[in-house]
């Protein structure tokens, strides 16, 4: 999985695809020019979706031939899944509407077949902007410092729905080390679900990092911080974290297929993808406009004051990554991992 990571282009280079690629973009300028593009965003305003999709809306525009307004398009349910069986199933092909996708969509899509009604493989990955550890967050008070404090004091997590990061990641974590919580769901995406801390109503939630840093980051400073980073799940420590343990280096040598299954959704971060069935082409120029939007320096002047970070992937990339982590995922690795996240069903 490693390896994954070595794919992710360098800006320069991704600058250079761009300029080599001009003659693509520039054939289809009538295809965007006086239209508008809409992206639906999986969740509700406020979490790390709504920022970067926000930010995509603001500047791939401008790498667009004909340079098409953009507007957004909120569809929260079922911890994003609703959003992406749309996006699947009845979004216009044209590839004039994209989804910032769930980084979970393949592990969803193997562990709940029945309910995720699409295959990962075939939507048209656009590119990334970020890659993603999850990071389980507890509040001090509950008496919760250490991943082995957690194995003995039972905790009430919030989180949106059961296809959510928020739900897998601490049910996995709980499953594999023998910790005792709860997760309720409902809450309004990853800002409903830190407001739910915040007031009490929840004692933990698992986000990705800079979810926790760009919204609550006086919650981890002082003596006595408000709450703490317990444990991360992804391929490679966060920079940010370099003391919070990786859940690969807690569990049994046996249980790390599923760690690691359960962990690529961290490569596909916060990006774009449009349906199957868009034209190659377009697929092509879309791509071309994210790598630019990618290079842009205005593009990362925004993500660094919304205290988000930019490590862009190709589009070619994501795809790569989707694809082989469909093919890789085993049916024993498959099964284990729903049996200790969703029990007996799925």
């Amino acid at each position: 999985m490693r390896s994954i990571f070595k794919q992710a282009l360098p800006l320069a280079v991704i600058a250079a695809v761009g300029f080599a690629t001009s003659p693509v973009i520039a054939a289809d300028a009538s295809y965007f020019a006086g239209k508008t593009l809409k992206i639906v965003i999986p969740y509700g305003p406020g979490g790390t979706y709504d920022k970067y999709g926000s930010s995509f809306a603001k500047h791939l525009r401008k790498h667009l031939p004909g340079q098409p307004n953009i507007i957004l398009q909120h569809m929260p349910g079922a911890g994003g899944a609703k959003a992406m069986n749309f996006t699947y199933n009845i979004m216009v092909k044209d590839g004039r509407n994209m989804v910032v996708p769930l980084d979970n969509t393949v592990a969803n899509q193997l562990m709940r077949p029945k309910k995720m009604n699409y295959k990962s493989e075939n939507y048209n990955w656009l590119g990334s902007s970020n890659q993603t550890n999850v990071v389980l967050v507890v509040r001090s008070d509950s008496g919760v410092k250490t991943v082995e404090d957690m194995k003995n004091i039972p905790l009430i997590g919030a989180t949106s729905g059961k296809s959510s990061s928020g739900y897998i990641n601490p049910k996995l974590v709980w499953g594999l080390l023998g910790g005792n919580g709860r997760m309720v769901t409902g809450y309004k995406g990853s800002s409903g679900s830190v407001l739910a801390v915040e007031q009490g109503e929840a004692q933990m939630a698992a986000f990705n990092w800079l979810l926790w840093d760009s919204k609550v980051p006086h919650w981890f400073k002082g003596e006595k911080p408000f709450a703490r980073a317990i444990v991360q799940v992804g391929i490679f420590k966060d920079p940010d974290l370099p003391d919070v343990p990786m859940l690969t280096e807690l569990v049994k040598a046996e249980d790390r297929p599923v760690v690691d299954f359960i962990a690529s959704a961290g490569p596909v971060g916060r990006g774009l993808a449009a349906p199957p069935g868009v034209r190659q082409d377009v697929v092509e120029t879309l791509r071309r406009a994210v790598d630019g939007m990618n290079a842009d320096p205005a593009f990362a002047a925004e993500l660094k004051k919304k205290r988000l970070r930019l490590i862009p992937s190709t589009g070619e990339t994501i795809q790569k990554v989707v694809e082989d982590a469909v093919k890789s995922a085993t049916p024993d690795v498959v099964d284990r991992a729903r049996k200790i996240i969703f029990g007996g069903s799925s």
